[in-house]
């Protein structure tokens, strides 16, 4: 009951992907490859505010702490999805899927940038719900892990 139930879920699933996809079937590496172009180019630098006169600094100043160190910023979007397009590549379905999906809902991009992750994303889910239907052992656990991470963020 419950491989009938999993294998309904896929089907709509792939139905849901191949209809936002326009019928037309895409290549999981080459969107990979747009959207990692996509994320190579910088977003517009917004207009230069004018620059204001720095207030003069007060005579004494209190002792401050030694700050921590803050946190290293995340990798940069086009790193992120060199990374994922590498695990695609391996077979690493799971943290392929894991890294576009938190690149999906964290970083901050253009919607040009945007457009080609969301291509990305369905193109290569489109492959991984196919792969999961037949049977495939890492595409299955992508599957679970996308849900799941589509579950938490609601």
């Amino acid at each position: 009951m419950k491989r009938n139930a999993l294998r309904l879920m896929v089907l709509c699933a792939v139905l849901a992907v191949g209809l936002i996809g326009c019928g037309q079937k895409t290549d999981p590496e080459s969107e990979l490859q747009k959207a990692v172009k996509a994320m190579e180019q910088t977003a517009p630098a917004p207009s230069a505010a004018p620059v204001q006169p720095a207030s003069p600094a007060p005579a004494v100043q209190p002792t401050q702490p030694t700050p921590v160190a803050p946190a290293p910023p995340p990798p940069a979007p086009a790193q992120q999805m060199n990374q994922a397009m590498a695990s695609y590549k391996a077979g690493n379905y799971e943290d392929a899927v894991t890294r576009l999906q938190k690149l999906r809902t964290k970083a901050a991009m253009t919607p040009q940038q945007r457009m080609a992750l969301q291509d990305a994303m369905a193109a290569v889910m489109t492959e991984v719900y196919t792969l999961a239907e037949k049977g495939d052992a890492r595409a299955i656990q992508a599957v679970k892990q996308y849900e799941q991470m589509r579950n938490t963020q609601r």
